[in-house]
């Protein structure tokens, strides 16, 4: 037999004792296959904004959690495929995934018209697709293995703020809105709300998402409104604001309330602006971090690279889509808690994926809910949190309001833990 050195010795004692100082998660993640994740990107299309900032996010909390060991020991990796905002390729795109990616599940999706053409194929495929759209689609009905957890939905959005609109803003209501299922929805459940306040929408303007000027479209607001409701999307935000304020020139115009849907990525100091100054938002993430801002708040600012005005770090221009893109930040982090409680494998643990994601209540303030509690309908599959409502304020977005969670509540329109798989 051969004799070993002292030398040969101490190095193999040297690597048993590194070795178990390693977290089992850390040599799981060596050894085991990644878990992969589809993600559709709009990077192109009328969302490309959004799905910029949206894969910045992603790829910001993918590392936060393989730095910290995976999900059960192991790596997650991304597979992201432009939708170009368009639900037929989006539709395709959840074959591919499943087909030729072999994801374990997919998520990420803005856009709720993508939503809405891509997640029956995700039904079909039984692969669990986690969307982050704010549409009310997931819970008025699609199918078991569509979920929203880390956004709040429009209808909730709209019933919770309407009492503070007719309150300190007006009760007649002129609505402009986008001509897709976005827009329905914030048509058809404002509507509704404000009447239950004493209000009236007195006016419904739909315009095209691909419209380029939206003067002709100014006419139609009734001389009688108390305030403009807005909330369109797509490069040409811009030039509806500009052109609102043109419009009304110095003359005394509605009050305004706009979603920030009509400002994502876009700089408040950009000239026609000042139209908006004295005007309100809502906002899902306010922008601006202003005099108190949360430590989670902060900490998810410096993972993403964004300051405390919402722009990037590396260009003050360069605005994000702060409003909207913590909802990815959110649903990684229930995937990886889900996946965790589930015992998942393989694909053949979607279902217990489901339903362990189904079986929870609420998420805290944390450094992984960094844009505040949530709590979680199973049934419905749709999360509730806070709204912001916020003013422009010498140029900047200043919080006016906290809308309490249980403002946003409404009665349940499905059961899908009813539902089979």
């Amino acid at each position: 037999m051969k004799t070993l050195s002292r030398r040969q010795v101490m190095a193999g004692a040297s690597a048993v004792a590194l070795a178990g100082s390693m977290a089992p998660g850390y040599i799981q993640a060596q050894s085991a296959s990644p878990i992969k994740l589809g993600f559709p990107i709009h990077r192109t299309g009328i969302g490309a904004a959004y799905g910029k900032w949206y894969e910045r996010t992603a790829n910001a909390a993918v590392k936060v959690i393989n730095d910290g060991g995976g999900i059960a020991g192991r790596k997650v990796e991304l597979v992201g495929e432009d939708d170009a905002t368009d639900p037929q390729r989006a539709a395709e795109l959840m074959d591919k995934f499943a087909n030729q990616h072999k994801v374990d599940l997919i998520f990420g999706t803005l856009f709720s018209h993508v939503v809405i053409g891509a997640a029956p194929r995700a039904g079909e495929l039984k692969i669990p697709y986690l969307v982050c759209s704010e549409g009310h689609h997931v819970a008025s009905g699609l199918n078991r293995y569509v979920m929203q957890p880390g956004i709040t939905d429009v209808k909730s959005q709209v019933v919770s703020m309407a009492p503070w609109i007719a309150k300190n803003i007006g009760k007649k209501i002129t609505m402009i809105y986008p001509d897709f299922a976005f827009g329905y929805d914030h048509r058809d459940y404002f509507s509704k709300a404000i009447e239950a306040q004493g209000g009236k929408v007195v006016e419904k303007i739909a315009i095209p998402p691909v419209e380029s000027s939206f003067t002709k479209y100014f006419p139609k607001i009734p001389k009688d409104t108390d305030a403009i409701y807005h909330v369109l999307v797509g490069p040409a935000v811009l030039t509806f604001v500009k052109e609102l304020g043109e419009f009304y020139g110095k003359n005394k115009r509605p009050e305004l309330f706009g979603f920030m849907d009509s400002l994502e990525a876009t700089p408040l100091n950009s000239p026609g602006l000042e139209f908006l100054e004295g005007s309100y938002f809502w906002e899902g993430n306010p922008r601006y971090a202003g005099d108190k801002p949360s430590a989670f708040d902060l900490n998810f600012r410096k993972a993403v690279g964004v300051d405390n005005d919402g722009a990037s770090t590396s260009d003050k221009n360069d605005v994000s889509t702060y409003s909207h893109m913590f909802s990815i930040w959110e649903t990684l982090f229930i995937i990886k808690k889900g996946m965790e409680a589930a015992g998942y494998k393989s694909d053949k643990d979607r279902t217990k994926f489901i339903e362990a994601v189904e079986a929870m209540k609420s998420f805290p303030h944390s450094n992984e809910h960094p844009q505040g509690m949530k709590e979680f309908n199973g049934k419905t599959h749709q999360a509730f949190g806070h709204q912001y409502i916020t003013k422009v304020t010498k140029g900047k977005l200043v919080l006016a309001h906290t809308v309490p969670i249980k403002d946003g509540y409404y009665p349940d329109e499905v059961d899908y833990t009813k539902q089979s798989f």
